[in-house]
């Protein structure tokens, strides 16, 4: 019995989702630092930028592919939430 192999697109959102899951985590931890003001919060908020940065860099990247438009389909939604959620996070931290 022969295998399908992946697809270039499944190999890129694998890879993608595997940096948005760790970008997620340092997120949870990052508003979970900065709702008990505690002195690692800018720290984690600092790691949750670092790691959304490095996810954004990788999906613009996948983007400009020939198969960004499944890629954008398929992922977009989930990173634009999260990149949302950081920015809200930050905007948040100034404002205490």
């Amino acid at each position: 019995r022969g295998y399908a192999s992946k697809s270039t697109a499944d190999e890129l959102i694998e890879a993608i989702t595997e940096q948005y899951g760790t970008a997620r985590d340092e997120f949870e931890i990052a508003t979970e630092e900065t709702d008990r003001k505690t002195v690692y919060a800018a720290e984690d908020r600092a790691a949750a930028r670092e790691e959304l940065d490095k996810l954004k860099a990788m999906y613009q990247e996948a983007l400009e592919g020939e198969n960004g438009e499944e890629i954008k389909r398929r992922i977009g939604q989930r990173i634009r939430e999260l990149d949302a959620g950081v920015v809200e996070l930050e905007r948040r931290a100034l404002e205490d």
